[in-house]
């Protein structure tokens, strides 16, 4: 095996931005691929791991950037300005994932018809708001996403299979969000699944998180669980 990575440069509406994408060199010649989408403070290292590790799976796994190259928050306030935006107008964000998306297809070594999407925090919504808008991935992950609705979308047929892998806990998507998200994809006709994890808060897969008071600790069991579940979706998805 070797993985091997390259940085890729690409533009959305005059903002160059750069993804990070990793893929088996010893592999076949095209295959699955996978897009990370990243939480609030920009594409990291922990987003450019995950790719990597999609890569050991046999996938092509991209960690794209929607704030533009180089830009990464530094803090709250910063992670908190740069994503407001895109909350505040999910058409933008839509419009960028697409972006991304046929970045990413475009590649040589991917299998265009093979695509589907993870996210973390941010990310989540991220990806859901892909599924949302009718894109034609076979499907998406959700991580500790954020779980409201897009505004823009409404009576939009979801045709990408959805994951949510939520914690139960988890301050920024309380029970009752949760239930209005089961009865959005139920509307909406999608294949969808919610795994939640009991006693468990936000951003549990971030070794990094460790703050009560802001609903942000990892959980290893957690964190373990869900990577395997995604790892089951993706196989599914993937055949």
């Amino acid at each position: 095996m070797a993985i091997k990575t390259e940085l890729i440069e690409y533009t959305d509406n005059g903002v160059t931005l750069e993804g990070y994408l990793a893929w088996d060199d010893a592999g076949a010649d095209s295959r699955p691929a996978v897009m990370v989408s990243h939480a609030w403070a920009g594409r990291s290292e922990f987003e450019c791991g995950k790719a990597r590790l999609l890569a050991e799976l046999g996938y092509v796994g991209f960690a794209h950037d929607l704030y533009g190259k180089g830009v990464l928050g530094g803090g709250t306030d910063e992670n908190s300005k740069l994503m407001q935006p895109f909350l505040e107008d999910r058409g933008m964000l839509q419009t960028r994932l697409a972006t991304v998306l046929g970045v990413l297809r475009g590649q040589p070594m991917v299998d265009a018809s093979r695509v589907a999407a993870i996210g973390y925090c941010f990310g989540g919504l991220s990806v859901l708001d892909l599924a949302r808008s009718g894109s034609d991935v076979l499907g998406v992950v959700s991580l500790h996403g954020l779980l409201n609705p897009a505004g823009n979308t409404g009576g939009a047929k979801i045709t990408a299979k959805v994951l949510a892998l939520h914690g139960w806990d988890d301050p920024m998507a309380p029970p009752a969000r949760v239930d209005a998200f089961a009865k959005e994809m139920s509307e909406a006709g999608a294949d969808w699944q919610l795994h939640a994890y009991g006693n468990t808060l936000h951003a549990f897969t971030n070794p990094a998180a460790n703050d009560v008071n802001f609903g942000t600790v990892y959980d290893t069991d957690a964190d373990r669980r869900s990577w395997q579940s995604t790892r089951n979706f993706l196989a599914e998805l993937f055949g």
